[in-house]
């Protein structure tokens, strides 16, 4: 999944979006409100990792813009500012969590991966689907109870199919959940990872729709 990290801080940043590379999120990062508006505004992002203490304001402001416009991201507070009365005020501004630097990255990780959960209406952390089985915090797929070896894009091309059975995605979107703004994308990767998907799959079950994208077809026991 994409995630968008707006911290100054550059070695953090960049820590940031490694370790939470490592868990499988895709992270593009920025420092300062002006450029996470305009990411905000160009691009789309599963989740907002938010300091709140930036060089041209404060976080929440740029919160309580996007809760004011409608905009329901989800979005995790990340910053020093710690004690119990800047934490109710974060989460009453409209975050949906909010983690104390310093952090535990797994942890961040954890939180991260909950929020998404909250977000899409699940509350089971296993995804479910005719067989599969995909766990996102391990990053391990079984089919039948039997392991998959997949690449780390290839879970990430299945993941963004199985959450939602019957959804088409494009190759554009699928590029966007493997590849951040600083990485070069082969123009036939989505392709080449979708055959080893049905190498080891079977072609029944990731469909083509000409034209639009691909999916996997809705099934009665669908994605818990």
């Amino acid at each position: 999944m994409r995630l968008l990290i707006v911290e100054d801080d550059p070695v953090l940043s960049e820590g940031l979006s490694v370790g939470l590379g490592l868990s499988g999120f895709t992270a593009d990062t920025v420092g300062s409100l002006a450029d996470a508006r305009a990411a905000l505004a160009h691009s789309e992002f599963a989740g907002l990792v938010l300091d709140i203490m930036l060089p041209d304001g404060m976080g929440t402001d740029l919160l309580g813009e996007m809760r004011s416009q409608g905009n329901m991201l989800p979005v995790l507070l990340l910053t020093a500012r710690d004690q119990v009365r800047d934490r109710v005020s974060g989460l009453d501004s409209g975050a949906d969590d909010y983690l104390g630097k310093p952090f535990d990255l797994d942890e961040l990780a954890a939180r991260i991966r909950a929020m998404l959960r909250r977000q899409g209406g699940r509350a089971n952390p296993v995804l479910r689907w005719s067989g599969l089985e995909l766990d996102p915090a391990a990053m391990t797929a079984s089919r039948d109870g039997s392991r998959l070896r997949l690449s780390r894009r290839e879970f990430a091309i299945l993941h963004a199919l199985v959450e939602h059975p019957g959804r088409i995605l494009s190759r554009a979107q699928l590029e966007e959940r493997l590849y951040g703004w600083q990485e070069d994308v082969e123009s036939n990767t989505v392709e080449v990872h979708v055959h080893h998907l049905r190498a080891k799959l079977g072609r029944e079950v990731i469909q083509t729709v000409r034209g639009l994208g691909y999916c996997v077809p809705a099934s009665e026991r669908g994605a818990d």
